[in-house]
């Protein structure tokens, strides 16, 4: 049923969301987080994977394989914060992924897995906006005046 849903509402992820990525191997971060759905506002534990820019999740661990397609994926890259929400959700470990559209809310099992997954998120977010070449950064200091 859920499946049909998915479907249904447009939820599955375009494989070009995630074409090229082997997500199944080495992710830069992995782990349990509850999620909050984005149309029915229930919340459902999810595997979530941060690899190349990209935040996958999946059913559990054991669907995550070469063949397997994610439940939904999110592009770091268009993201503008992560932070604390605690006192939004009013759930203890939750946090929140902003674009310029929406906001998402997740929910760690710790206090140290927030802040782990806000660091690795934060840090994906850093490295997939640089859009600026070295050859396009000025040196003002070293320009003669």
């Amino acid at each position: 049923m859920e499946n049909l849903w998915r479907a249904a509402t447009g939820q599955d992820p375009n494989p070009d969301d995630y074409k090229g990525i082997e997500f199944w191997i080495d992710p830069e971060r992995a782990g349990w987080l509850t999620k909050q759905g984005d149309y029915i506002k229930t919340w459902r534990r999810r595997w979530f994977i941060l690899k190349q820019g990209k935040l996958l999740w999946f059913k559990d661990p054991g669907s995550v394989n070469r063949g397997s397609s994610p439940r939904g994926v999110v592009s770091v890259g268009g993201c503008l914060t992560v932070k604390g929400a605690e006192d939004i959700v009013n759930k203890a470990f939750a946090f929140e992924l902003s674009t310029r559209d929406s906001t998402m809310y997740f929910v760690a099992d710790t206090e140290k897995e927030k802040e782990d997954w806000i660091n690795s998120i934060g840090r994906s977010i850093v490295q997939q906006s640089r859009s600026v070449t070295d050859s396009e950064v000025v040196d003002y200091d070293s320009k003669s005046q």
